[in-house]
């Protein structure tokens, strides 16, 4: 991660000379942009790199493409298939020579920011807006906002999930709980009940530090929401503010009752899920694949079936989030700096209603396209589909959205605090330090 890390702000320093630091800065409004591009009609080829390896995805991919192509006989997609992380060396190979593909997989967040800052990609607000903002107004606001840096969008999304906790309605009604909790304190309790009630109340998989920080990382954004993020993102502000040491201090309240099994700090993500699909442990905060994995990894290879419930996390008494604010991530598709004004009109078309619908039909994603959730019939993801487009502040996941470096210090700082190793001031600070170091200078 520190290798991708030093060959990405190379590119930074290449393409930056003129600039005096490269930040995470907040979101502000646009300003008054030029007119989107309009294709030539001249022969043009679109260089589209991405990561969906299985089989049926690639064929739906390569189907999509030459149905564009068959509509603009001008234009030739060459389509690059990489795996996950074939693609992340390469990709960073390719932006540090300066030649982006035209098109190609983008989580958003932090790397998609810093190439934004290097000039390597193209601001594509314009298109959004153009005809009104007719293909803006197609997608779901907070998907989109994920591949928006300083105002201006460099992508935009095709997927999009979201976190929640998943539970087990039946362990819910034996511990005599009518409803799942819809604030903090509301969830303590219902920790306790479970407690009493003699069943693991949270299953956690602390070993891989991920599952955990999603905990912290929700916590904050529901007591200091989107303006606390923004500021200390930004420099403007810090991590060492209130609402993310109080992060700290919330988590601490839920690790004091011990709701999680015995060894969870050494256990895996697996082990989490085998203990929530097995009916051993009442619930767990995750993200939308969480029922498939609960499934494959349950003794019976069954899962809980239409036993499983989802609800938000709970809001925090007295924060500034709201509870419909969604933490998440997914998948999206980056536009390089060169790319022609045929690549953004493909990506229109790869964005449609109708090809939104169909990938959801085969499991590709959870669309992000306003009307598509016709094509998701898993109730589950539906729930979770629902929550996320209400969501007018979308976060992702902080070890996303901010540097690569900083967000592996989140994690070890989150668990840390489990292990009882360090206190909520202690992961404010370690998170802050290295922002500065990452991201203020």
């Amino acid at each position: 991660m520190q290798k991708a890390k030093t060959l990405i702000w190379v590119v930074v320093l290449m393409f930056c000379v003129s600039l005096a630091s490269c930040t995470q800065g907040a979101e502000v409004p646009a300003t008054e942009e030029p007119a989107a591009e309009e294709a030539s009609g001249e022969p043009v080829t679109i260089e589209w790199w991405h990561i969906s390896t299985a089989e049926d995805h690639k064929a739906l991919w390569q189907e999509m493409a030459d149905e564009f192509m068959a509509d603009n006989p001008n234009v030739t997609i060459n389509i690059t298939v990489l795996e996950n992380e074939a693609f992340k060396t390469k990709l960073t190979t390719v932006m540090q020579s300066g030649e982006p593909p035209d098109i190609f997989q983008s989580w958003g967040g932090g790397v998609m920011n810093e190439y934004a800052e290097a000039g390597l990609l193209q601001d594509i607000t314009p298109a959004l807006d153009a005809d009104g903002g007719a293909w803006r107004e197609t997608f779901s606001p907070g998907p989109l906002s994920v591949y928006a840096y300083q105002g201006k969008n460099y992508g935009v999304p095709w997927d999009m999930g979201m976190v929640g906790f998943w539970y087990n309605k039946q362990l819910f009604a034996d511990a005599g709980i009518d409803a799942p909790p819809q604030t903090w304190a509301e969830l303590l309790e219902d920790v306790q009940a479970l407690k009493d009630s003699g069943v693991i109340p949270i299953a956690l998989g602390e070993g891989d530090k991920w599952p955990g920080h999603y905990y912290w990382t929700y916590l904050a954004t529901r007591i200091g929401g989107q303006d606390a993020f923004n500021a200390a993102s930004s420099c403007s502000g810090s991590f060492t503010d209130e609402p993310f040491v109080e992060a700290g201090v919330k988590l601490q309240e839920l690790i004091d009752l011990e709701p999680f099994q015995d060894g969870y700090l050494g256990a895996t993500y697996g082990d989490e899920a085998t203990l929530v699909g097995d009916g051993k442990a009442a619930m767990e905060l995750m993200g939308q694949w969480a029922p498939a994995v609960e499934k494959d990894n349950s003794a019976s290879g069954e899962g809980l079936g239409d036993n499983l419930g989802f609800f938000l996390f709970p809001a925090v008494e007295g924060g500034s989030g709201e509870l419909t604010d969604a933490m998440g991530g997914g998948n999206g598709f980056g536009i390089g700096r060169d790319a022609p004004p045929e690549a953004i009109e493909f990506v229109k078309f790869l964005t449609s209603k109708e090809n939104q619908i169909a990938l959801a039909e085969i499991n590709v994603g959870l669309p992000v396209v306003k009307g598509s959730e016709e094509g998701v019939s898993d109730p589950n993801l539906l729930m979770v589909q629902e929550a996320r487009d209400k969501a007018v502040y979308f976060q992702l996941y902080y070890d996303q959205y901010l540097a690569p470096a900083t967000g592996e210090v989140i994690k070890d700082a989150v668990q840390g605090l489990f292990a009882s190793t360090l206190t909520p001031e202690d992961v404010a600070q370690q998170l802050q330090d290295s922002h500065v170091a990452e991201s203020c200078q």
